[in-house]
């Protein structure tokens, strides 16, 4: 159950804390309720985050050698430190990300959505089947984060490819063959990544500058890579999923009745790309009525905290600007939470804007397929057709 169905059983019936044995027979404890999440994420000497980004499925050693090759490591950098380097790392990568820093590129963001929508609403008009993720959501993240922080030359489809392989390997479930081949993919990207930190300019130059080793600069980008493109990228196609179902929302926004960050905020609380997080308990303590032993492995149900009765007023339903739709934790909370929150509601909100009109008149071909992953959707194709 760890895997399969977070979507599905997610306004199902589930206590405040469940013990839950994954797929390799390791026990987790899964918090539900939204006060015990954000207690989870905003107490990091009682729950640390050291095991965040650990692989869930065991990484055998045919896989670890092939890694070990391309000299991949993963030192605590950012989502897994709990160490004194962490206010300062984050403190340059936010400085990288600062609100007029990302500002600054929503206009160039804007014509280019506006480029493909006028493109994809032509093929509609003609009667052509679109795949807006393909089209439209795929790379827009990753465009916009390689002009704000400088990222290795690299085809965009490479760095695609490695993202949603790191996904995989460190969060779902897999066999051997599958582990082996995925290893190879993130190593061979983890060169790239290695080169690069060590000549680059932008965030690798600032933080080499700082003083940071070549495997934190490599780590940094690593997760930049992983969560600062690709999860916004799932997002936006998530959240245009949930819009071709809601004409009522896209009504509203054609009549100025209903915000877009309105819009937005209600789509990453019911459709968050990212459903879980791990912290590990360093300390015997309680997580309301459950006993908690010291090196618990816990998972923060983020995507069921964003739908607690006691925070939002209809968990269920599509309600754009409702009583507590802003307190969703899909960006976490506490010091570990996402440094990139301001620009990923940047991008959702031009999308929104510029791209939800593609939507009026459609029947969906193909929605999103979600493989099994404990912590990420990773939506695929999402075609529609004009009826």
């Amino acid at each position: 159950m760890l895997f399969r169905g977070w979507g599905e059983s997610v306004d199902g019936p589930w206590p405040d804390a469940a013990a839950v044995v994954d797929h390799v027979g390791v026990p987790h404890l899964v918090v539900t309720r939204h006060a015990l999440v954000r207690r989870l994420l905003t107490d990091p000497e009682t729950f640390r985050p050291d095991n965040a980004l650990d692989a869930v499925t065991p990484i055998p050693v045919a896989a670890l050698r092939v890694l070990a090759g391309h000299r991949f490591r993963l030192p605590p950098t950012l989502a897994n430190n709990a160490s004194a380097s962490h206010p300062e790392i984050r403190a340059i990568v936010a400085e990288a990300l600062h609100p007029d820093r990302v500002a600054a590129q929503q206009p160039w963001l804007t014509d280019l959505v506006r480029e493909r929508v006028t493109r994809l609403a032509a093929a509609l008009a003609a009667g052509e089947p679109v795949d807006l993720y393909a089209g439209l959501a795929a790379d827009l993240p990753l465009l916009v984060l390689a002009r704000l922080v400088e990222l290795p030359d690299a085809p965009v489809g490479a760095v695609k490819d490695f993202a949603r392989a790191a996904l995989e390997l460190f969060w779902a479930p897999l066999d051997g063959t599958r582990q082996l081949a995925l290893a190879a993919e993130v190593g061979r990207f983890h060169t790239v990544l290695r080169a690069f930190a060590a000549t680059g300019g932008g965030l690798a130059a600032r933080l080499r500058a700082a003083g940071h080793s070549p495997d934190v600069v490599v780590g940094a980008l690593f997760f930049l890579l992983v969560a600062g493109q690709e999860t916004t990228s799932q997002f936006l196609t998530l959240l245009l999923h949930r819009l071709a179902g809601e004409p009522a929302v896209r009504a509203g926004l054609r009549a100025g009745e209903i915000r877009v960050a309105d819009v937005v905020e209600e789509g990453l609380r019911l459709e968050p790309p990212i459903v879980t997080w791990r912290r590990v308990a360093a300390v015997d303590t309680t997580l309301g009525e459950v006993e908690v032993p010291a090196g618990t492995s816990i998972v923060a149900w983020l995507a069921r905290a964003g739908r607690d009765p006691a925070v939002v007023a209809a968990p269920g339903e599509f309600r754009p600007g409702q009583r507590g739709s802003r307190r969703h934790l899909a960006f976490g909370a506490g010091p570990h939470r996402c440094v990139g929150a301001h620009l990923a509601r940047m991008e959702a909100a031009v999308v929104v804007a510029e791209a939800a009109t593609l939507l009026d008149g459609v029947t969906v071909v193909r929605p999103p397929w979600c493989p099994d992953n404990l912590t990420f959707r990773m939506p695929d194709a999402f075609v529609v057709r004009r009826t």
